[in-house]
């Protein structure tokens, strides 16, 4: 699936014109195979592949695939609380009725840490933090 994506992405950008580099390609299976929420962490990552990579490299392309329609910043998010955060409204969930649960920090974490054990996937483990990917299909 991830190679399907990538050449997508790479036919999409020979449709607009662009060269298909070294970097290009190097910078998109960073993007495809990590979590990246920002273009810092997409340059931590790139950076460690090719230490000639420079930020404004990566922001070019970051900007160059959200304006193919390739990715949407808009849509990328880290939501990591502490747990001793009060932030009232920290996660508000839309429901298919259209009806919102608006969650606090602290019920949040309640929330997610209620799932994570019920499924198995805690283990003795604390949630670090949470990056949430839009669907591809929006």
């Amino acid at each position: 699936m991830e190679n399907e994506k990538r050449e997508y992405v790479i036919k999409k950008l020979k449709e607009q014109g662009f060269r298909i580099t070294r970097q290009r390609r190097m910078l998109l299976d960073v993007i495809l195979a990590n979590e990246c929420s920002n273009c810092k962490e997409i340059y931590y990552e790139a950076s460690r592949r090719d230490k000639g990579i420079g930020s404004a490299t990566v922001y070019r392309m970051v900007n160059l695939l959200e304006e193919i329609g390739a990715i949407n910043r808009k849509n990328m998010y880290k939501i990591s609380f502490p747990e001793n955060c009060t932030m009232e409204e920290a996660c508000i969930v839309e429901m298919s009725d259209n009806t919102t649960c608006r969650l606090s920090a602290k019920k949040w974490n309640e929330v997610l840490q209620t799932g994570l054990e019920a499924c198995g996937y805690l283990e003795g483990r604390e949630v670090k933090g949470v990056v949430l990917h839009p669907c591809a299909c929006d």
